[in-house]
């Protein structure tokens, strides 16, 4: 195998194992009560608010500067923004826009979309770091796979509150690890690549990241459960995904 073709493999393990070891959780989910759901979608939007605030957004700002990232802040909160009414609206047009169920199923599909997103620039350092030695790029890739499993569970979660079929929710995770193996051959074809687009691709992702889960992870969490155990569930959850970035960092 040559070692455009490995590298390429191994970004999509990493990417797709990560998210798809997330997802899985699904499994282990029978028929919850609404109090122990709201935890637990409380808990992954802590996570997602941890990973992107003391992780994906610092990284941006530290390799292409304040402007750039924030830059690419704004473009992805426009992006997913402009998405979002595009999925409303198809949802009103059918009828199902006051559909709590299909509320879920759309926040959902926004964070997969937002993961996918965000997987492609971690792609793009994991081909880069094959690029620059062997040691880097396979250490580079274990990480991100660790670190992708969160976001496999943040996504699932909103998917199976909204009634979604365990394995198609499993399915789905995984398909948003795809763009870390498009990112891993596009690193290691073009070697070290402009500091600036990698920062303008992490601040994208954490645009549109930080709109999913302030806008509608965490608002769905009171319409799910409107108990303490969604509040609880947030902050064990931005404890833990702040200790992940920490550990893994």
């Amino acid at each position: 195998m040559n070692r455009m073709a490995a590298v390429t493999i191994i970004g999509f393990l990493s990417g797709m194992l990560g998210t798809g070891l997330g997802g899985a959780i699904v499994f282990f989910l029978k028929k919850p009560g609404k109090r122990f759901m709201g935890a637990l979608l409380g808990f992954t939007g802590g996570i997602m608010l941890a990973v992107v605030c003391f992780d994906l957004l610092p990284h941006a700002f530290d390799i292409g500067g304040m402007i750039i990232g924030f830059a690419g802040i704004l473009l992805g909160m426009v992006v997913i923004f402009i998405i979002d009414g595009l999925i409303v609206g198809a949802a009103e047009a059918k009828s199902m826009g006051g559909s709590i169920s299909k509320s879920f199923i759309k926040s959902g599909i926004l964070l997969g979309l937002g993961i996918a997103l965000h997987n492609f620039p971690e792609g793009l350092a994991i081909g880069s770091g094959f690029a620059a030695s062997d040691s880097i790029g396979l250490s580079l890739a274990i990480v991100i796979g660790l670190h992708d499993m969160p976001e496999g569970i943040a996504m699932a979660v909103p998917l199976r509150i909204g009634g979604y079929n365990r394995v198609k929710i499993l399915g789905y995770t995984i398909l948003a690890g795809i763009p870390t193996g498009i990112g891993a051959f596009i690193g290691a074809l073009l070697g070290n690549i402009s500091p600036v687009f990698i920062s303008l691709c992490l601040g994208f992702a954490g645009g549109a990241m930080l709109y999913i889960t302030c806008g509608e992870l965490i608002p769905k969490t009171q319409t799910l459960y409107k108990g303490r155990a969604t509040m609880v569930g947030m902050l064990v959850g931005l404890l833990m995904g702040l200790y992940i970035t920490k550990a893994l960092g």
